[in-house]
């Protein structure tokens, strides 16, 4: 399957079938049941709108002391191991060698968005990120590689992919809003967004 190239984006649109899709969320509430969901704090002090746990050799998080990858969850606990169906993603979209050390797993409820951001607390930028949507169809705001500017919006919906790679690798993303009940996949409706990176 070629990707849509947006802003370069690649947006591999459709590419999970109802089957990967639903195998993926069993994989994602295994790993919850491990590594419980939590909502992070920014920097500023304000609860996050988007619940978070991940899977691998590090997680993600954030409090007033800044944004990091850390090795334990919040409860002491190592992240579960990605689960194989994830890596399979990774790998087919990719043809990396290297593989990823954190699944970073964002939880939408019909309130949740995430704002304007890249990711950038990695040590070399050269490997790729791979976004992966399951649920709710959410739209993705596309930017440049500082803030500010014009921006292009995409809506992703459940089994969409996005690999964020060269000039896209660093260039702004976010959020804005997910449209509740669009799709039947999540018991209990939202949008679970897996994002793969490369940490060290």
């Amino acid at each position: 399957m070629a990707p849509v190239m947006v802003r370069d984006f690649a947006i591999y649109d459709g590419y999970l079938d109802l089957t990967a899709q639903r195998e993926l969320v069993e994989a994602v509430q295994d790993v919850a049941r491990q590594a419980p969901f939590f909502r992070p704090q920014t920097p500023y002090g304000k609860p996050m709108s988007v619940r978070i746990t991940a899977a691998g050799k590090y997680g993600w998080f954030s409090d007033r002391s800044g944004y990091r990858y850390v090795p334990t969850h919040p409860d002491g606990q190592p992240w579960p191991s990605i689960p194989a169906p994830v890596l399979r993603i990774w790998d087919a979209l990719t043809g990396l060698e290297r593989r990823p050390e954190c699944c970073l797993i964002n939880h939408y409820d019909a309130q949740a968005k995430l704002g304007m951001h890249r990711d950038a607390d990695e040590a070399d930028f050269a490997w790729p990120v791979v976004s992966v949507s399951l649920g709710d169809d959410a739209l993705f705001r596309m930017g440049n590689p500082t803030r500010g500017g014009k921006t292009q919006s995409v809506w992703l919906r459940s089994g969409d992919v996005v690999v964020m790679g060269g000039a896209a690798r660093l260039t702004y993303h976010g959020v804005d809003r997910i449209r509740p009940g669009s799709s039947p996949l999540l018991p209990g409706g939202g949008r679970i967004n897996l994002t793969l990176r490369v940490v060290d």
